[in-house]
């Protein structure tokens, strides 16, 4: 769906963090913008002022909309015309800041695109869906990899019933980079991720493990029952896990399982996910983002490419491409379509539509109280030598 009428024209987006030698930041940017349906006129690029604003024309942010914080740009920007004050702000600043620019700009009435995790704790988390829902505002958190056009496309085949009755999940996040103490060179990305009071109680289940249960219930839809968690620091003198392992028991009697991993040799951003169900079963890889196998017994295994053209692909799957067959859509394009489904929601609202609720194709506050939840109830599950803990937080996506 394109910008209805209200907003025949492109989206202004307000960037927090992002400055001079960030990753996720930059790819927000690409990603908001790679449709031509938004464009970057504001950012309080760094927590330091002066950094912020030298970061600026790395965006073409012109000098007056560079802002030395981001309580500077919100009421800056709710201050000007609506005709040119931002319509959203994206969030990709460390954990343990994602809450409180978060909900100054819920309360300022703008719309929020937020990295993940949503929050660096449950009760933020909790504090941040209340504040959202008073504010009616549109809310994603970018769990990216729901993005790609055969995650979305199993998940249409999934819910469609073509799998049956799923019976088992398996996904994993495997890295390797932090194989080694990075964080006492003073790396950036290390130094934060492995700090409990920036990154929160989780290492690298906090991290990624995260994506790989999003992936599960997004594709499925399985609503999770109870989990037992085992967390491992293999590192020496590292204060976070960075080894851990959940079984998960869903409510339709079905088990599941995530594992994430920052040190094992030689793996990148290896997340894979299987989907076993009474009728068939799948298996989808990132790192090969275009190809999706199914199998059958006594059937010969089936290997669903991305062709937006072709027959067999589902609505949410053709629709979620941008180029024909053989030419590769990764990383960039997945992030793009969160930003694009948040759009449409955004011009719904204007056009007078309800808020929408928990069942939107991008991910939602609702899912980002998920994954705090199941962060905190891994690591409680851990400290109590894997005991099984309630998983199935109030708020979550029926």
């Amino acid at each position: 769906m394109g910008i209805n009428a209200p907003l025949n024209r492109k989206l202004r987006m307000g960037l927090v963090g992002g400055g001079q030698g960030s990753f996720i930041g930059r790819v927000h940017s690409i990603a908001a913008c790679l449709d031509n349906r938004a464009e970057l006129v504001a950012g309080a690029l760094s927590s330091n002022p002066e950094r912020a604003k030298a970061s600026a024309p790395d965006y073409d942010i012109r000098p007056e909309r560079a802002y030395g914080s981001y309580q500077e740009m919100l009421a800056t920007e709710a201050s000007l015309p609506e005709d040119q004050r931002i319509d959203f702000v994206s969030i990709t600043t460390p954990n343990y800041t994602h809450f409180q620019v978060a909900k100054a700009a819920v309360e300022s009435g703008f719309h929020v695109v937020c990295d993940k995790p949503m929050t660096f704790d449950l009760e933020q988390a909790e504090q941040l869906q209340a504040a959202v829902e008073k504010a009616g505002v549109v809310f994603a958190v970018s769990h990216n990899y729901t993005g790609y056009p055969l995650v979305r496309q199993a998940r249409q085949m999934i819910l469609g019933g073509e799998l049956g009755e799923i019976q088992a999940i398996r996904a994993q996040y495997i890295q390797g980079w932090l194989r080694t103490k990075l964080e006492a060179d003073a790396q950036k990305q290390a130094a934060w991720r492995t700090d409990p009071s920036k990154s929160g109680a989780a290492g690298a289940f906090g991290d990624i493990a995260t994506h790989a249960y999003n992936l599960g219930r997004y594709m499925t839809g399985l609503l999770p029952a109870q989990v037992s968690c085992h967390l491992k620091t293999f590192v020496d003198g590292r204060k976070l896990d960075d080894y851990g392992t959940a079984i998960i028991r869903y409510e339709n009697g079905g088990l599941g399982s995530v594992t994430a991993s920052q040190i094992s040799h030689g793996r990148e951003n290896d997340v894979s996910i299987e989907i076993d169900g009474t009728k068939g079963a799948l298996q989808w890889h990132q790192e090969n983002p275009n190809e999706m196998i199914v199998r059958q017994n006594g059937q010969p295994h089936r290997i669903y490419t991305r062709d937006p053209n072709a027959a067999f692909m589902e609505g949410a799957g053709a629709g979620a491409c941008r180029l024909p067959a053989g030419h590769p859509e990764a990383f960039f394009e997945a992030f793009a379509n969160v930003y694009s489904a948040t759009f449409d929601a955004i011009a719904a609202v204007a056009d007078g539509q309800p808020v929408p609720g928990k069942e939107t194709i991008f991910p939602n506050v609702y899912d980002g109280v998920e994954g705090m939840f199941f962060i905190q109830q891994c690591v409680a599950s851990s400290q109590q030598d894997a005991m099984w803990l309630s998983l199935l937080h109030p708020s979550a996506r029926r």
